[in-house]
């Protein structure tokens, strides 16, 4: 997890141990001003990873705070996520055009302030991706961010084409994929090949697979599915 904090600046005080919370619970540091004044000094030694900053504050306008962090040479990329109260188009378009990277209108749930800071740090790479994985009988996984398959924990070595007919049934378990649609998937319109190819790849898949060929069904005269 990063190590620079996240700053809220934020008056309502149940709603900054809120966001606090949440944000602790998700593993990043986290700093709290209840005004824009206290902010503006803080940023003067400190680099924050990201800003959630309250429009209406009881000393200073939240978009003047947002322009004078755009201002500052060193941290006119801080990722901005402006918060208010007001909900009218005119204040979320103003916001973005003075340089708020997204914006959120009260009340709002604190599980997706959470999902959208994450979001917006990984945009400016300062969070590496979450690994993507899916979980097949107890035995199979797939890893889709490094592309690998492991059987009880020893890696199987797929072909590419092999790890995406795999990657789609487990996308959704229990649902019938036709043969056509799954040369769509491969292929997409480029496809200059006949509906049996995609029986020849799912023979050589469940051979590598071992004890977990069982997953993969064969629903006759349609296609194939995968059920644990």
């Amino acid at each position: 997890m990063i190590k620079k904090p996240i700053v809220i600046v934020e008056d309502e005080p149940d709603i900054v141990e809120l966001m606090t919370i949440h944000l602790e619970k998700a593993g990043f540091a986290v700093k709290s001003f209840s005004g824009g004044a206290g902010f503006l000094r803080f940023i003067e030694k400190t680099e924050p990873a990201l800003v959630v900053l309250d429009l209406m504050l009881p000393d200073m306008d939240g978009l003047e705070i947002c322009k004078a962090l755009r201002r500052h040479q060193s941290l006119a990329a801080v990722p901005v996520i402006m918060v208010t109260a007001k909900g009218e188009e005119m204040d979320k378009v103003l916001g973005l055009e003075l340089g708020a990277d997204d914006y959120m209108a009260k009340p709002f749930s604190p599980k997706e302030l959470v999902a959208r800071v994450k979001a917006l740090l990984r945009r400016h790479g300062l969070l590496a991706q979450e690994p993507r994985r899916i979980e097949i009988g107890g035995i199979l996984t797939l890893d889709l961010t490094k592309y690998e398959v492991t059987l009880s924990g020893n890696r199987i070595e797929l072909t590419s084409t092999e790890f995406k007919i795999l990657e789609l049934l487990s996308s959704k378990k229990g649902w019938v994929f036709s043969r056509d649609k799954i040369l769509n998937y491969l292929w997409g319109d480029e496809k200059a090949v006949v509906d049996r190819t995609v029986d020849v790849h799912i023979r050589h898949l469940r051979e590598k697979l071992g004890d977990a060929a069982q997953f993969i069904k064969n629903i006759r005269g349609v296609g194939y599915k995968l059920e644990e």
